[in-house]
């Protein structure tokens, strides 16, 4: 209940209510040590009261003086709580009574000797003894009304007390415990500019020699060792830029030379095996033209394969240069791109695709790769039928995906078709490097995005990848 709300108002409200609690159990104990005590001094004095009026009374009952005993009676009439008083004879019917003419209801008989409190009232049965014999009884009932109202009278003094006292608490209270919530709160306000700021030169300042001031001292020596390691954190970071720098200036240099020194040779096998085509084919046979032919494939293939390293090369370093994307319109000029490998076998279902904050060039290269997988992968359907669509998420990302009717493939090997050089299918069967998907995980990552796969052996196959959605 209180976990939520500031330090203050917890002190605050923690001495408010204990000050509270203390002083109603105190007035509530009060007013039970009030009530038993009032009501042990009323029986006593009824009680003393009724032993007089008993002694003079023992005269007028022995001779059968009904007149006597009624101004015995009478003489209650000093104590103003007394309503009802009554005599009884020893046959038990009443004998005299007071007031004289009293609407007030008498026991029809003398009931167990003794007093007690019922409905307001204290009622009691006094015996009238004379030598040791009992000449009658005599009854009194006391209103208490007169200590309800004391008791009331007191209640409003003591919920006055209680008010001001309270009042006093809540002052007192808003004083002192700034001796405690201001320590925590400038601990609390250094620790938030830490935060947002990232400056670990700030100090808390210290209030005292208390367990808040030994918390404050441990506070700035964990800042001080912060700022120190932050210090030698920043340098190492500067080390490893530096070093990163050189690393991609000589991963640069590589992939030069993995462009230009690498296709030199392979256009020389190129141009030589065309060159024994073209001049010494009829002198070759047909096992020697078969490996002119393996010789060619085997060098574009190479070729495709320095290409594709390549790309997957850049496609880590390059730098994002994040636009407004329209992801339906670069499916359809991707799908454009690539009718030369279709032939008119497949049915298209294209879904409306959100617009999404990406690199373009990157962006094409991740459905060029998957929309291409799935036309190569299911050209053994006739039909084939290709569906692209997205979902939202609902938690904050688009969740694209590419679906096919192909051959799919074995869910225990689904980890490794994001790998490099990760192949499920044969070479004879289906062209490729192994690199294309590879290129998509890692540019659907740089993204910020995560990518995924299902499917089942000639059952088709899906391929999903996440991307945030466009911020405004």
């Amino acid at each position: 209940m209180l976990q939520n709300i500031p330090i203050q108002r917890k002190l605050m409200t923690a001495n408010l209510l204990t000050s509270g609690a203390v002083l109603l159990l105190t007035c509530l104990a009060f007013f039970a040590y009030e009530v038993l005590t009032f009501r042990q001094s009323t029986v006593e004095k009824l009680s003393t009261l009724g032993k007089i009026i008993s002694a003079n009374s023992t005269a007028a009952l022995a001779f059968d003086d009904r007149d006597a005993a009624t101004e015995i009676l009478a003489a209650l009439k000093a104590e103003p709580h007394i309503v009802a008083a009554g005599l009884y004879g020893t046959t038990g019917k009443l004998f005299a009574q007071y007031p004289v003419n009293s609407p007030a209801a008498f026991p029809s008989a003398p009931e167990q000797d003794g007093y007690h409190f019922e409905r307001g009232h204290l009622a009691g049965f006094q015996p009238v003894m004379q030598s040791g014999r009992r000449l009658g009884t005599l009854y009194m009932e006391y209103n208490m009304g007169a200590m309800y109202e004391q008791l009331w009278q007191r209640g409003k003094i003591a919920a006055l007390v209680m008010v001001v006292s309270l009042l006093t608490a809540y002052l007192l209270s808003r004083t002192l415990q700034k001796q405690i919530s201001m320590p925590i709160l400038a601990l609390a306000e250094i620790a938030n500019a830490v935060s947002k700021q990232r400056d670990f030169s700030v100090r808390a300042v210290k209030f005292g020699e208390d367990e808040l001031g030994l918390l404050t001292d441990a506070f700035n020596q964990m800042l001080a060792e912060i700022q120190k390691l932050n210090a030698t954190l920043e340098e190492r970071v500067r080390e490893r830029t530096g070093q990163l720098e050189i690393a991609n200036k000589e991963l640069e240099a590589f992939s030069y030379s993995v462009s230009h020194d690498l296709r030199a040779p392979l256009r020389h096998v190129d141009g030589f095996v065309d060159l024994l085509r073209k001049q010494s084919a009829e002198k070759l046979d047909e096992r020697g033209r078969r490996y002119l032919d393996i010789i060619a494939a085997s060098a574009r293939q190479m070729g495709t394969l320095i290409d594709d390293l390549l790309v997957f090369s850049r496609m880590s370093r390059g730098d994002l240069r994040r636009a407004k994307v329209a992801s339906e319109s670069l499916v359809h000029e991707v799908r454009d791109a690539l009718q030369g490998e279709i032939h008119g076998r497949i049915v298209w279902k294209v879904d409306s695709l959100p617009q999404v904050e990406a690199d373009t060039a990157m962006f094409r290269q991740v459905w060029a790769n998957l929309i291409g997988n799935a036309i190569k992968y299911s050209r053994t359907r006739d039909p084939a039928e290709i569906e692209i669509g997205c979902t939202d998420s609902g938690n904050g990302e688009f969740v694209f995906f590419v679906r096919d009717n192909g051959v799919g493939f074995d869910m225990q090997y689904v980890d490794k078709l994001f790998g490099v050089f990760q192949r499920l299918h044969r070479a004879d069967e289906f062209e490729g490097t192994g690199i294309g998907l590879a290129n998509v995980r890692r540019i659907v990552s740089r993204h910020g995005g995560r990518t995924w796969a299902e499917g089942r052996v000639d059952g088709g196959a899906t391929f999903f990848f996440s991307l945030p959605k466009t911020t405004n």
